[in-house]
């Protein structure tokens, strides 16, 4: 659900978008059609958002945008292996293409960057007001409700997009022989423990995930 100031305005915008669209070339001069294309425009700003993900030929990290698309197109190839039979992959897609949105404004948090996470989930909350507020009121409330649901990791459909957004970006740390994970001085306790959504959401890739953290320990990818 949207917050208490976008309940009281019913329906207005938080802030302005960063890309004003002329009414008066709007078919019907529909506000509706106005702010939808407004919200389009905004999000295009993710492509700026830089993770600490590098891509597997290492010739750059990857962006949030680049990380949304791998993370939708997983859900598709593994989804045999979703802990829960008849899960409803189209949620699961929606809830992974809306839940880094709000890095737009809150940026990107390194998921071993204890320091910095201490206040990214009210850095993120405000964001997605803003964010989600761009859009009329019937749809900010269905997104919102959605970017919840992922983050709140209650639903069958969160606990597989849980497993895959760990699990995209735990092949690219080992496949670029950990590299960020090294930079960084990553320990083997420290991915099982950040990798624990897959083993809950994704049992059999998890069986995996297991086997290549020993072998990136073996490898001196990772510090045991």
């Amino acid at each position: 659900m949207l917050g208490h100031s976008a309940a009281r305005q019913e329906g207005r915008r938080l802030v302005e978008a960063q890309f004003q669209v002329d009414p008066g070339l709007i078919p019907g001069g529909s506000d509706r059609f106005k702010r939808q294309v407004e919200f389009l425009l905004e999000i295009d700003r993710l492509k700026h958002t830089f993770r600490q993900t590098i891509l597997l030929d290492r010739s750059r990290h990857e962006n949030s945008v680049e990380h949304s698309w791998h993370i939708a197109l997983a859900v598709m190839i593994f989804s045999e292996y979703a802990d829960m039979e008849g899960i409803d992959l189209c949620r699961v897609i929606r809830m992974l293409l809306l839940h880094d949105l709000v890095e737009i404004d809150a940026g990107d948090t390194y998921c071993y960057d204890e320091q910095a996470g201490v206040d990214q989930h009210e850095r993120e909350r405000r964001a997605a007001d803003r964010i989600f507020g761009l859009l009329p009121r019937d749809q900010a409330e269905e997104f919102r409700r959605l970017w919840d649901e992922f983050e709140d990791a209650r639903s069958a459909e969160a606990h597989y997009a849980h497993a895959m957004d760990r699990f995209q970006a735990f092949l690219h740390n080992y496949f670029t022989q950990g590299q960020m994970w090294r930079q960084h001085g990553i320990r083997r306790q420290q991915v099982i423990r950040r990798m624990q959504p897959v083993e809950r959401g994704a049992p059999l890739l998890w069986d995996y995930v297991s086997t290549l953290i020993e072998d990136a320990v073996a490898r001196g990818y990772l510090l045991p």
